[in-house]
């Protein structure tokens, strides 16, 4: 009997590019440029450089580039080590809607991107690899109904190195019982825990979560070729994932229109610099800003009003730094009455430490909305302000641009794109930019010059 584990694996080793929608394709190669942006402005930033650096010490020269101007060049595992932190590490990586935990750039592009250069795969081999990796990793997410997180674990760590396997394994032609292996594998590589959210210490480890995840398919994948074996239950066994890492997880969903429904719809592209639950109270502030006119100083405090992860996880009035910030819904709706929220620089330490932000950020207040009052989008919000003057402005906040429903353009996503690449230069950001769109008609993805240096 073919354990669901093994249909998963049968799916993405027989995947061709030709069943791909034209659709799914072109919001796949948005991934993929939104995900080397985020990695291109993550790749100046001290923590990321202590990532790289130890990548570079523990590779030795490859053809895989960890995304930058540097245009460092190791082997695929160690640049998708380093390339899954620099997606991740500053809240600007993509993720999906409906939420299921997942985050598919971050986890997928860095190990893909890496096997691809080394093989010099074309375009569209990217493409259909990415797209058996995210096939396979949503599911997995949507079995999970979720529960992860209310145990502790940090989703995208404990659920991202089977889709890169995925990603991975297709591009290195494995068979399928070799990818049942590579997903066997994988479910003992799981890590990462959310203590950091609760600590207010040590926030640069989630950063770290989506390296791991991204490396740990990497090297699932090269022991499975290698003939390394894994259960070929890892998933719905008795101590398989959906049972060890999950509560009430649903096994049915582990498979369910695999082949029918095509996940990349689903991808939600960010604007701000900052964990997806802030997005809508963002998008609120500026909405209020710009109908009232409002500034900071008429205001004596915030109710911010969203889904119960906006009060278990996020309701952090005292950051210590620019992570724990970004994690803070409190933070980061103080911070959008001062400063540019769609420029990641605006999420800084300076301001972090701005007295009149934090005194905003000390009289928000975030609370549950009532069951039958939220919104058709799990993150939508509802914001009250009160006025000095003795007035409350109400605003409701149900989405956001980037949504599946509401989708950044290519012309939303070159803004993002040109803020996140601005040490390459206007001109070679632009001429990157312009070849990641076209890249489904290149023959060849090294011949990609990622780093604007010839």
């Amino acid at each position: 009997m073919t354990t669901q584990t093994e249909t998963l694996a049968k799916f993405a080793t027989e995947l061709n590019f030709d069943e791909i929608p034209p659709e799914i394709v072109e919001r796949t190669i948005d991934c993929i440029i939104d995900t080397i942006a985020a990695c291109t402005f993550g790749s100046e930033l001290p923590w990321s450089k202590m990532v790289i650096n130890h990548a570079l010490a523990a590779s030795k020269p490859g053809k895989a580039s960890i995304f930058g101007p540097e245009g460092h060049k190791i082997t695929p595992a160690m640049a998708a080590l380093a390339n899954g932190t620099l997606s991740h590490s500053f809240e600007l990586d993509n993720l999906r809607m409906p939420s299921v935990g997942i985050h598919p750039g971050a986890s997928l592009v860095p190990c893909a991107f890496s096997f691809g250069q080394e093989k010099g795969v074309s375009g569209k081999d990217l493409i259909t690899a990415f797209t058996a990796g995210i096939e396979v990793l949503s599911r997995i997410g949507q079995s999970s109904n979720h529960s992860c997180e209310d145990i502790g674990f940090h989703n995208p760590g404990i659920n991202g190195c089977f889709g890169a396997a995925m990603a991975a394994g297709w591009l290195m032609g494995l068979d399928q019982k070799q990818m049942t292996n590579a997903l066997g594998v994988a479910g003992s590589l799981c890590s990462g825990l959310l203590e950091f959210a609760t600590s207010g210490t040590g926030g640069m480890v989630k950063r770290l979560h989506l390296g791991r995840a991204s490396e740990s398919g990497a090297l699932a994948a090269t022991l499975a070729r290698d003939g390394f074996t894994g259960p070929s239950t890892v998933l719905e066994g008795k101590f398989g994932w959906t049972n060890v890492f999950c509560r009430g997880a649903d096994q049915s969903k582990l498979t369910a229109d695999l082949g029918k429904q095509w996940d990349a719809s689903h991808i939600v592209f960010k604007r701000f610099a900052c964990h997806i639950t802030s997005h809508t109270p963002i998008q609120g502030i500026l909405d209020v800003q710009a109908k009232h006119g409002l500034k900071a100083v008429d205001i004596a405090g915030i109710l911010i009003e969203g889904n119960k992860k906006c009060v278990s996880h996020h309701d952090i009035a005292e950051p210590s730094d620019v992570m724990l910030g970004q994690y803070s819904n409190n933070f980061c709706i103080a911070l959008a009455l001062f400063k540019d929220p769609m420029d990641p620089r605006s999420f800084s330490q300076e301001n972090i430490d701005n007295p009149d932000i934090r005194e905003i950020c000390r009289n928000v207040k975030i609370k549950e909305l009532p069951e039958t009052e939220k919104f058709d989008y799990n993150y939508g919000s509802r914001i009250t302000i009160s006025l000095a003057d003795g007035r409350e402005l109400r605003h409701d906040a149900p989405s956001f641009k980037g949504l599946p429903t509401d989708p950044l353009d290519r012309e939303g996503l070159w803004q993002k794109f040109s803020k996140l690449c601005y040490r390459l230069g206007d001109n070679e950001a632009e001429r990157l930019f312009d070849q990641l769109c076209n890249i489904k008609n290149i023959d060849d993805i090294s011949t990609i010059n990622l780093t604007g240096n010839f």
